[in-house]
């Protein structure tokens, strides 16, 4: 079930309103386009152009005979032009239809894709800079790590999100072709110049080569770059997860006046709006494996590509849509608690240290061996007993022997930790 959807135009791109006006506008240019060539007089042109139009309705009730939607669509448009409704579709096939305006729907969803991911990139980059000499603790197999600061973090995500804004760009344009080619594509009976008219006019590439139908290869690319995509949004989504428990509470989505968090426990202020991004990334995968399946068609053409994709395309646009958007709010309106992250980073009483004291003890001639021992040592006593790791290192004569009591204390240091970030902003294209 497609969530409840806020934002008008991705929606209305899969309409069957607009999909018919795509169809019609492509017939009207094959006409054009036709007579240039001189196969279509100008009386009879003017005469498509000005009658030209369709009832849903009535498309609908003629496909209940006929059961064929683009037999019944030309019935209906021929209904209202008359006689020259016999240059409509002369030549064509109705997948020359059918993949040509698909194409100009999936261009223009990636368009607003395009849009949705720029709107999070400036999101997190809002929060890249004013969070970007915050400390905290960074995580490896969830457990702490090294410091970093929660600005790199968004930093992380602002370039993440610009190799999504590439995927869509290359997905975008990848399927910005088009076919008028016939039944096998062969261009039997029609001339390769109304193909090529028709694609110019509606921004499309005329396909070097089709069968019936153009190759799904392209849309299969096109799919799994918007679950890719998803998947970018998962992964940020699941990481502001892990950072709302209780235990960590480094940042919080928003949570409203009003809002409730449980019908039970009064208390409770749950990250639903991740964790629903999170499930709806694996409605995303399951679209693209389908879009995968549908590669492999018979010779020509069959047709177990198009049911598929009658739901496939447009709930992935809609859907990946929908999860930029939330995840562009979420990050607009993350609560994020630095004092908190200080006291986290405290919390293992300075064992987040560990390699510094490693790297100092071996610059002073020490075996490797001997310094990862010693080091080891002490920071399984500190998480044994809870003592902090510079107290125990200054108690032993062997590291006291190797290092003064100033040099321990540059040891524990934060400082060194945080001295590329700067750099680290510049190379992702957030210096100013």
């Amino acid at each position: 079930m497609i969530p409840r959807y806020t934002r008008p135009e991705m929606g209305a791109i899969w309409t069957d309103e607009n999909r018919f006006d795509i169809w019609l506008e492509i017939e009207l240019l094959a006409c054009e386009a036709m007579h240039e060539l001189g196969q279509v007089p100008a009386a009879d042109l003017k005469r498509i152009r000005a009658r030209a139009k369709f009832d849903p309705r009535r498309i609908a009730e003629i496909e209940r005979k006929v059961n064929h939607d683009v037999i019944a669509f030309l019935t209906d448009v021929a209904e209202h032009v008359g006689p020259s409704a016999r240059f409509l579709h002369k030549g064509l096939t109705s997948s020359d239809i059918l993949d040509t305006a698909l194409a100009v729907q999936m261009v223009r969803a990636a368009d607003l894709l395009i849009q949705d991911v720029k709107a999070v990139r400036r999101a997190a980059a809002t929060k890249a800079r004013k969070y970007k000499h915050t400390p905290m603790i960074g995580r490896t197999h969830g457990i702490h790590a090294e410091p970093i600061t929660f600005g790199l973090k968004m930093a992380l995500m602002y370039d993440e999100f610009g190799r999504a804004l590439k995927r869509l760009e290359a997905a975008r344009e990848i399927v910005r072709v088009g076919k008028l080619s016939g039944a096998v594509g062969t261009h039997a009976h029609l001339d390769p110049f109304v193909e090529k008219y028709v694609c110019r006019k509606l921004g499309l590439r005329p396909a070097a080569l089709s069968t019936q139908v153009l190759q799904r290869d392209r849309h299969a690319e096109y799919v799994a770059a918007l679950a890719l995509v998803g998947t970018s949004v998962e992964r940020w989504a699941q990481e502001f997860r892990h950072l709302q428990r209780t235990e960590v509470r480094e940042v919080e989505e928003f949570f409203g006046r009003e809002q409730k968090g449980s019908s039970a426990m009064p208390h409770k202020r749950n990250p639903i709006t991740a964790e629903r991004l999170c499930g709806l990334a694996r409605l995303l995968r399951g679209y693209a494996v389908a879009a995968m399946e549908n590669v492999a068609l018979w010779h020509e053409r069959d047709i177990s590509h198009s049911g598929a994709e009658r739901v496939i395309l447009p709930d992935a646009t809609i859907v990946l849509d929908y999860m930029l958007a939330k995840l562009e709010a979420l990050v607009r309106g993350l609560r994020v608690y630095p004092k908190q992250m200080r006291r986290n980073l405290e919390l293992t009483g300075g064992l987040i240290h560990s390699q510094r004291l490693l790297l100092w003890l071996t610059s002073k001639e020490l075996a490797r061996e001997d310094a990862y021992r010693l080091v080891q040592l002490h920071a399984m006593e500190s998480w044994r007993t809870g003592r902090p790791l510079k107290d125990l290192v200054l108690a032993d004569p062997d590291i006291i022997g190797a290092l003064t009591p100033e040099e321990v204390e540059m040891v524990f240091d934060l400082t060194p930790h945080f001295r590329h970030v700067d750099r680290a902003f510049r190379l992702v294209g957030l210096a100013k």
